[in-house]
């Protein structure tokens, strides 16, 4: 079982930037890919970037180039570091895991989600 909590939302001009952390619960956190998903208002969830267990990254072309996704196994943390946000970036972000072995880059994949944070990219 893994329990996960998202903190450093909030608001920001465009151009600026943000940083995300998804702290875990779990002895076993480090066998667990790790992904950061966003979801905004009448549009469906999607990935942003993902880490697999082995530090393989994913990012979606939207974010390649603004945001780095990375992880810390000492604190049982992942971060989204995030820059130059656009309005466009605005939504609930999640952070999510999947077990070691799964295709990270498919949501059906994560067994595991927080409750979100909101990231608003004013313009």
């Amino acid at each position: 079982q893994v329990q996960l909590v998202e903190s450093g939302g909030g608001l920001v001009q465009a151009g600026g930037s943000l940083r995300l952390s998804c702290a875990a619960s779990g002895r076993t956190w480090r066998q667990y890919a790790v992904g950061w998903f966003r979801q905004a208002p009448g549009k469906e969830r999607e990935l942003v970037a993902a880490i697999s267990s082995g530090r393989s990254t994913y990012y979606a072309d939207s974010v390649k180039g603004r945001f780095t996704i990375s992880r810390d196994n000492d604190k049982n943390t992942a971060y989204l570091q995030m820059n130059s946000l656009t309005p466009e970036d605005t939504a609930v972000y999640f952070c999510a895991a999947a077990r070691a072995g799964t295709d990270y880059t498919r949501m059906d994949q994560y067994d595991y989600w927080g409750q979100g944070t909101q990231v608003t990219v004013s313009s």
